[in-house]
């Protein structure tokens, strides 16, 4: 087959995940295979701005595909926003001239939200780009699942596994704060795995009084330990009816200089102030993002991967490589930019958790 793309560039940007990788491997060996060039780009954005890239073999991509992170390194950079010595700059105009001057024909993006607006910008000043939907958080429009999400759900229903234990076996509530700001897929995903009592999300802002209502007939009924899984967005309704604007508890960045109170501490101490109840917290944190992916994102990863590089081969550009039910199609980058998937309140797994008597935090309904 000739190929009508002569040369890419690859880069990882955002949050690292399991499945990088494979993806990276994915893209690189159908691309190769073909007859286009590889080069690879260090730390995401920012190693495009200060063109830090290689040319990559196939040996530089052989034996990844287990591997956890990103080889090439990856970073929350913006173009359009990039500190440069200690002043904020628009590197947009610098990023794309790099681009062209190591002749690169299309970036290939590897990433979650941000990631696709800011390769569409770039498309926007002249470069041409494709992207693969990267996110634990699985809130990436265009595709019914993104890479990461499927490994990052094992790890944190393996957790609440563990939780399980201590918390029967010394009879407490156990909050365990899982990743997802804005969409509580994963926390859904892994509390219903996991047998969680309590599920609380983004989407569904939770009244205290039905979360403790539930733990204490829970204990009523003889059952004297209890899992709440938390999402680290999640949002009580009184914050809402306030309307007061909520704070990121994010557990992996600092805010001037000082790590926030993980959103698990908080839930933790008014369930124990108001249920009388032994409580206690943890926060998954980091531990979601590592080690090896699970065969279901390795196989993701390498579809959406070779799926690039039939693109690539195509002359198919700007768009994103997502799943649609069995089958990897090309999404229109800018019907994906800037979206955000969340949990609707009619979504199967919503009602597949109350079905198993699991606190919502909110009287649902029906459905």
């Amino acid at each position: 087959m000739t190929t009508k793309t002569r040369t890419i560039g690859i880069l990882t940007s955002g949050g690292d995940c399991p499945g990088l990788n494979a993806a990276i491997r994915g893209v690189a060996k159908a691309a190769l295979g073909q007859g286009t060039k590889v080069v690879g780009i260090k730390d995401g954005f920012r190693g495009l701005v200060e063109n830090r890239m290689r040319a990559l073999e196939d040996g530089d991509v052989s034996g990844i595909l287990t591997h956890g992170g990103t080889f090439l390194g990856s970073s929350r950079d913006k173009p359009h926003k990039m500190e440069m010595g200690g002043t904020v700059m628009d590197m947009t105009e610098v990023a794309v001239s790099n681009a062209k001057k190591n002749h690169i024909d299309c970036l290939i993006c590897l990433g979650g939200n941000g990631t696709q607006k800011n390769a569409m910008r770039l498309h926007e000043a002249g470069l041409d780009v494709i992207t693969l939907p990267k996110t634990i958080d699985n809130d990436v429009a265009g595709t019914d699942i993104t890479f990461g999400f499927d490994s990052s759900m094992a790890i944190a229903t393996e957790a609440i596994d563990r939780l399980h234990t201590t918390a029967t076996s010394h009879h407490r509530a156990i909050v365990c704060e899982i990743m997802g700001h804005k969409a509580g897929w994963l926390a859904l995903g892994a509390g219903i795995a996991g047998g969680a009592d309590v599920i609380l999300l983004p989407e569904i802002p939770y009244d205290m009084d039905l979360v403790v209502e539930h733990l204490l007939a829970r204990r009523h009924h003889n059952k004297r330990f209890s899992i709440i899984a938390v999402a680290e967005g999640a949002v009580s309704k009184n914050v809402e009816k306030d309307g007061k604007k909520k704070k990121k508890s994010i557990p992996d960045e600092e805010v001037e200089g000082l790590i926030e109170e993980p959103v698990a501490n908080r839930i933790a101490r008014e369930i124990q102030q108001a249920a009388g109840l032994e409580v206690r917290f943890t926060s998954l944190g980091h531990v979601q993002r590592g080690g090896s992916p699970t065969a279901t994102d390795r196989l993701l990863s390498t579809r959406l991967g070779t799926k690039a590089g039939e693109l690539l081969a195509e002359g198919v550009y700007n768009v994103m490589v997502g799943i649609k039910g069995e089958h990897c199609v090309a999404v229109p980058l800018h019907e994906v930019a800037g979206q955000t998937k969340i949990i609707p309140r009619n979504h199967a797994w919503l009602k597949t958790a109350m079905l198993v008597d699991t606190c919502l935090g909110d009287r649902m309904g029906e459905f």
